[in-house]
């Protein structure tokens, strides 16, 4: 035994077996990381033994690179390359916690846009055993630091460290081979980054996504209107006659779109504390002029609240990695509802308590068409007014009801809320529920920043009547994503008084609210099954406009021939009968998995698998090749960025030029004298 601990002594003191040592600890690493902190939904003995498998490859190719230098540089090396492959493996972790997905190049890319406000979210999602990801790296340092291990300068024969980046490249190609074996097209047909992982592993991704990343670049210069002419084809020949009831009710109405932060279609009618959590938007819910939806999908991918107005706004879906409103906002063209509005006489506006650059807004409103865009940098900025993600939303709402009062009718104006965000933090003045106790500190505050929110939207509804808007105006509802992920489900399970929370709970947990509330409007609550994607075709029929030309991968959500296919961003769906979670069919009113199918059944979930990547993968080329630049509408005049500036000085002169020709803002009206005395908001912080 004596002997074979001196052998194994000699043998960690070589360049060699301290490589050999530094690989073990890498795979170990990973493999624990697998398990413990990513849901990758691994099934049967082959994806066990690859995923325990796949971290071998890369960690050899990587480390190996170490080996090529000379000397103590070796070492050097080996131990740099060791902190940026964990560096990259914790940051995965923390994305992973909250997004249930990987992190992209496209994402890091535009990280500048969504930069600021994450501390704090960081630091919420940080656990203590996410820094086990160093533990490898520690443990070099002090066998090499209390030099338990010598360093061995000794020069490698060059055979060596070539004939490992060789065993290295045929240890990935089995690990490929025995993965498309079991998985066929997982390369190519996959909209799932889990699968790559779990198949290939983190490193391969990483490569995989950057591969991607560079061919969608290349896609943008080689397309052609061709490119344009299919998706065209395909869009006409299921294009969905709208609702003739209801086209045009709306005609000439303002149009507001307010926006709910992280809000889930649950948190309607739900009780905690022996009181209703949202009782204004409850009240809404169930108003007799109130369309309500309640089978209603966030379709979000990575970009999250981003792919929500790229979708409500475009009826385009979100990409499979990144934003589009960060990769693509600036430079393409779009047929956005600011500009299909404007160019019908509206005046539009968004209004955001943040600063203008958050998801690339700034620039990509201007492709949108957007006339106005209120950031914070038009609002009154007080320590106590900000929390997480900008400003709190009664004060927020309070202040951009003073630029609503200013807008030439009819106008169409979207409010972004912001204080139902993640972590959920609220100071204790402004809290008004306590807690749920379900132990999970993600989970256990969303009540209460949900009926914050819930309280602000009461407070300008009632300045909406107060000021005679809620006559002549259109107020759209909508929950951009999910408020908590996947990774909280124990928590869910518990907060719903569930036994169990699968995935195929977790994804009919993924229905958001979708309200339209005006005035004399025929109502109800309306079980037809959409999503956001939808949202565009159906306000547009309302509103009476043309929407026979406009590339839209949505129908309106009151067709009578409206597709009831929800498609999610990574392939799966939901429609009335059948779900489709990660390749396994469901039974959408039972939750059994769907087993037995008859070659009916069988012919129906192939054709709906099949529309849903033909729809996801159009979509993508319309963004990711700006196909909208070859695309004639005669209804609709191109976006010319170069007419819009948000510059306050600028913006605001333009407004009030605006006002005097126009003369139709109710501020105008009111004989040019505001009406904010009729806000009121028991916002502590505006106390005086």
């Amino acid at each position: 035994m004596k002997n074979l601990w001196t052998k194994f002594r000699t043998f960690l003191n070589t360049k060699l077996g301290f490589f050999v040592v530094a690989i073990i600890l890498a795979w170990i690493k990973t493999y624990f990381i697998y398990l413990t902190k990513f849901n990758l939904g691994v099934k049967g003995s082959m994806q066990s033994f690859l995923l325990l498998f796949n971290p071998i490859p890369t960690t050899i190719l990587l480390l190996g690179i170490a080996l090529y230098m000379k000397g103590r540089k070796s070492y050097v090396y080996l131990l740099i390359i060791d902190l940026i492959t964990s560096l990259w493996l914790f940051a995965n972790i923390l994305y992973y916690r909250e997004f249930s997905d990987f992190l992209t190049l496209t994402l890091i890319k535009g990280s500048g846009s969504v930069a600021n406000n994450l501390g704090k979210s960081i630091l919420g999602i940080t656990k203590p055993t996410d820094f086990l990801v160093f533990l490898d790296l520690i443990i070099l340092l002090i066998l090499l630091g209390s030099k338990l291990v010598k360093v061995d300068v000794t020069k490698l024969n060059w055979r060596i460290p070539t004939t490992i980046t060789a065993i290295a490249a045929v240890l990935f190609g089995i690990n490929l081979t025995l993965a498309q074996q079991d998985r066929s097209g997982l390369l190519t047909r996959t909209f799932d980054n889990n699968y790559i992982v779990k198949y290939l592993g983190l490193n391969s991704y990483s490569v995989y996504d950057a591969v991607k990343a560079a061919k969608t670049s290349a896609v943008k210069a080689n397309a052609n209107s061709s490119d344009m002419n299919s998706v065209a084809n395909y869009i006409n020949n299921n294009r969905v006659t709208p609702n003739v009831q209801y086209q045009g009710v709306a005609k000439g109405k303002n149009v507001f779109i307010i926006h709910l932060e992280s809000f889930q279609q649950f948190l309607l009618d739900f009780k905690w504390d022996n009181q209703e959590v949202t009782p204004n938007l409850n009240k809404i819910y169930h108003a007799q002029n109130t369309l309500s939806f309640d089978n209603f999908f966030n379709q979000v991918g990575q970009g999250k609240t981003a792919d929500a107005e790229l979708m409500l706004e475009n009826s385009l879906f979100g990409l499979p990695e990144g934003a589009a409103m960060v990769t693509d906002g600036t430079t393409n063209t779009f047929q956005a509802a600011p500009a299909i509005l404007s160019q019908k006489g509206y005046t539009t506006a968004s209004m955001h308590g943040d600063v203008p650059s958050f998801w690339n807004r700034d620039n990509t409103y201007k492709s949108w068409g957007y006339d106005y865009f209120f950031s914070s940098h038009y609002f009154k900025e007080k320590k106590d007014y900000n929390i997480g993600y900008g400003m709190k939303d009664k004060i927020f709402l309070r202040d951009a009801a003073n630029y609503v009062q200013r807008l030439p009718q009819p106008f169409y104006a979207k409010l972004i809320t912001v204080t139902n965000h993640y972590p959920y933090l609220l100071d204790k003045k402004n809290q008004s529920i306590s807690k749920t106790n379900t132990g999970d500190s993600t989970v256990d505050g969303y009540v209460q920043t949900a009926k914050y929110l819930d309280q602000s939207i009461g407070e300008f509804m009632d300045w909406l009547k107060a000021t005679g808007l809620d006559k002549n105006s259109m107020v759209v509802f909508y929950g951009d994503h999910y408020g908590i992920s996947a990774n909280h489900k124990k928590a869910v399970a518990k907060l719903l008084g569930k036994k169990d929370f699968n995935d195929f709970d977790n994804a009919q947990f993924q229905r958001v609210p979708f309200m339209i509330n005006m005035d004399g409007l025929k109502g109800g609550i309306n079980h037809n099954y959409g999503g956001e994607i939808d949202v565009l075709p159906t306000l547009l029929n309302l509103l009476g406009v043309d929407n026979s030309q406009t590339v839209q991968f949505g129908s309106d959500l009151l067709a009578p021939k409206h597709s009831q296919l929800v498609a999610f961003r990574n392939g799966d769906f939901v429609e009335p009968n059948f779900t489709k979670v990660n390749g396994t069919y469901y039974h959408t009113k039972t939750g059994a998995v769907a087993r037995n199918l008859t070659s009916e059944q069988k012919q129906q979930v192939a054709a709906m698998s099949n529309q849903v990547a033909t729809e996801l993968s159009l979509s993508d080329r319309v963004i990711k090749g700006d196909l909208l630049r070859f695309y004639k509408n005669k209804n609709f005049q191109k976006v010319d960025r170069k007419n819009y500036t948000y510059n306050k000085t600028k913006a605001l002169k333009k407004l009030k030029k605006q006002n005097k020709k126009q003369k139709t803002s109710i501020m105008f009206q009111n004989k040019n004298k505001s009406l904010l005395d009729l806000y009121h908001t028991d916002a502590p912080e505006l106390e005086h």
